[in-house]
């Protein structure tokens, strides 16, 4: 008779994703914090500072890129065993807007959880006294591995 599994809270989801964002050096390195995680959505907000810019002085395209993949990466691993891993297999971003605003919200939302594939959408909007403008959008693909130690 095999054991029935029972599914992870919310909260418990929440703490694993938590935990895993506290390891990324990038979003350290950034300043990026984790905001709502819920199954299948994940937000990442970017302060605006001289360090995330490119040289018009919007944040650059390669910071917003990182906030909407690990948005994205972290919306699938809501969706995935517990013992699994998530890594990006690839994603499209489409910059629509200059990335200007006091600070940016990367929103990753699960579009459809497979077995091995997860496929997510990202949307990036740079916020301004409360008011939000999208600046970039784009889908995502992701697998999910065993877990295993990081390198």
């Amino acid at each position: 008779m095999s054991e029935e599994k029972t599914p992870a809270s919310s909260e418990d989801i929440a703490d694993r994703v938590r935990a895993s964002f506290e390891l990324q050096g990038l979003m350290r390195l950034l300043g990026a914090e984790l905001g709502r995680v819920e199954p299948g959505h994940v937000r990442i907000t970017l302060p605006r500072r001289p360090e995330v810019s490119q040289q018009h002085g919007y944040v650059h395209a390669g910071a917003t890129s990182a906030i909407a993949d690990s948005a994205g990466g972290y919306a699938a691993l809501t969706m995935m065993p517990a013992s699994s891993d998530v890594l990006t297999v690839e994603y499209k971003l489409n910059l629509v807007a200059p990335a200007a605003g006091d600070h940016l919200e990367a929103l990753g939302t699960v579009l459809k959880a497979g077995r091995t594939l997860t496929v997510c959408k990202l949307e990036v909007f740079a916020v301004t006294d409360g008011e939000r403008k999208l600046v970039a959008v784009g889908q995502q693909t992701l697998i999910s591995l065993p877990g295993e130690e990081a390198a």
